[in-house]
């Protein structure tokens, strides 16, 4: 019988991280987000901490990220570039040296739609970093999730996963790149991950989620850059108006219904699936809204469509994908 399904969990998509949090202590926990110093992920750092946890923000610059997390309590930065094996293998050794166990690891950070990118051994850049960096991360940092006895991961996906499968036979886009296919590979790849975790983690008590925060146009995706910076060069102003995600001003538009969401509303369901206990025995799901996804049909996203339809689809659910997806991310990642 499939986890995928509503479970009632009381929470909308109106619902803040602050809402999602309410009655939840978090003190003497430690969490990790990549990209939390912008954005959903900064809102995720702020409520974490709000709550009572330690927060590492991993950024490619610390320095810069430093600012934004001014005046947050117990949060620290650590160096990561999510697009260079070194620099993942360094922060991960970093985190094991101070004996820390690892109770929440949010994989928030990420690249969209940007012109054809191919890092140092010539993957794709949104593969690279929004699924395959944080493969290795994770990996990485299995023994302090397993320390925490009691883990959870999750990982910001997006109804954008509906754009594409795996190319399985042309993953890297050696021919025919389209960055909106690149983007919907690297988040069902997303999904799939946390499908695979589950099966694999769960009995050390890691428990894994891939949730889609719904549209919050001040966090646009920008290309190249792994901590998210504010670009989204595909989308013009008259792009945004044409889909009713601003208005005639440029002012974004808030309806959480079409998950038109502010930050706070973006980043709650990250941080429900971090911490809730009605989701302890859902892991391996796809969550939106607060909420455990329907399972949809697979038809294509129309960005011109005001009712935008992110709920999952099957072919990121599926078990024997997930396998192929983790064996094949072994592969590239020793590479």
């Amino acid at each position: 019988m499939t986890k995928q399904h509503p479970i009632g969990t009381g929470f909308t998509a109106a619902s803040t991280a602050d809402d999602v949090l309410a009655g939840i202590d978090l003190t003497g926990k430690n969490a990790i987000v990549t990209g939390g110093h912008r954005g959903l992920g900064l809102e995720t750092t702020r409520a974490l901490s709000k709550a009572g946890a330690s927060v590492t923000v991993a950024v490619r610059n610390p320095s810069s990220a430093a600012a934004a997390l001014a005046g947050i309590d117990r949060v620290e930065t650590s160096e990561l570039d999510l697009l260079d094996p070194k620099s993942i293998d360094a922060f991960v050794d970093r985190y094991l040296a101070t004996g820390r166990p690892l109770h929440i690891l949010i994989n928030n950070a990420g690249i969209m739609a940007g012109p054809l990118v191919r890092d140092a051994r010539g993957y794709e850049s949104q593969f690279a970093t929004n699924h395959l960096g944080h493969f290795q991360l994770t990996l990485g940092l299995l023994p302090a999730l397993r320390a925490a006895h009691g883990a959870r991961v999750v990982n910001v996906t997006s109804g954008g996963h509906r754009l594409s499968d795996i190319r399985w036979d042309d993953p890297q886009f050696a021919h025919d790149y389209d960055p909106l296919l690149a983007y919907g590979q690297s988040k069902t790849a997303n999904v799939l991950f946390a499908v695979e975790l589950e099966r694999r983690w769960s009995q050390y008590g890691i428990h894994a989620y891939a949730v889609h925060p719904g549209i919050v146009i001040t966090t646009n995706l920008g290309p190249h850059l792994a901590e998210g910076e504010t670009r989204t060069p595909w989308l013009t102003t008259e792009d945004l108006q044409a889909m009713d995600l601003v208005d005639a001003a440029g002012n974004q538009i808030v309806d959480p219904a079409r998950e038109l969401k502010t930050p706070s509303q973006g980043a709650s369901t990250a941080v429900f699936a971090a911490t809730n206990p009605q989701l302890e025995s859902y892991g391996g799901t796809y969550l939106k809204d607060n909420e455990i996804s329907l399972l949809d049909e697979p038809t294509p996203i129309n960005f011109t469509d005001h009712d935008v339809r992110s709920y999952v689809v099957p072919h990121a659910l599926d078990p024997e994908s997930a396998d192929r997806l983790w064996t094949l991310s072994e592969e590239l990642i020793k590479h």
